[in-house]
């Protein structure tokens, strides 16, 4: 059963977000920060009831990203913390056990002409991994010369969703850095979760 599940989780997890045309990124300064990349990512998104597909994470995203635009309070069951500093962002929403992640951030690349944004959705159930619809890990490459981001390949590594290895079944979800250069994996086994890490060079990441 537990098999049975977790193939149809794999299904369910694969980005159901159609690949997208360059998307804009207005700002000030000298630079983008974290707020102008991702107010670009979730601003791009327009939610329609008569999409196939509503990706009721981003839009949620969205919403409170916009509240928080216009000075307006986020709803009790709502944080958004945005870390200028660090380049990172994150919402959430909870509803009792469950729990809803929302992350994003970027990285400065070696060549001082690009930067790779991403966004990352996770849920969780009692403090575990409890993947929905649109969970998953996804890449932008944003470059300096046009002021536009488009979206990329997964960089130096692939983004997976559950394993059945030797040591078991496992859903896989990852953290973004707040502070460093490294994403987190995370292995949810039932005996326990493990983790391992995905080193930034300046350019991709590998374990």
């Amino acid at each position: 059963m537990k098999r049975i599940a977790l193939s149809t989780i794999f299904a369910c997890c694969t980005l159901v977000l159609a690949a997208q045309e360059s998307i804009r990124v207005n700002y000030k300064g000298a630079s983008p920060t974290i707020s102008d990349l991702a107010w670009a990512y979730l601003s791009d998104y327009v939610y329609n009831e008569d999409d196939d597909v509503l990706d009721e994470a981003r839009n949620a995203a969205k919403y409170a990203w916009t509240l928080y635009r216009k000075g307006e309070p986020l709803p009790e069951d709502v944080t958004l913390t945005i870390d200028q500093r660090n380049g990172y962002a994150c919402y959430e929403s909870k509803d009792e056990e469950w729990l809803v992640r929302i992350e994003m951030c970027y990285w400065n690349e070696a060549d001082k002409k690009h930067k790779l944004f991403a966004y990352n959705v996770a849920c969780f159930n009692n403090g575990k991994c409890s993947p929905g619809q649109f969970d998953g890990l996804e890449f932008y490459r944003y470059t300096n010369a046009t002021k536009t981001m488009v979206p990329c390949d997964d960089p130096g590594f692939d983004t997976r969703y559950g394993t059945d290895d030797g040591d078991g079944v496992a859903y896989i979800n990852y953290d973004l850095p707040r502070t460093g250069k490294n994403i987190v994996e995370n292995i949810w086994y039932e005996s326990g979760k493990q983790q391992k890490i995905l080193k930034w060079n300046g350019r991709r990441f590998s374990y």
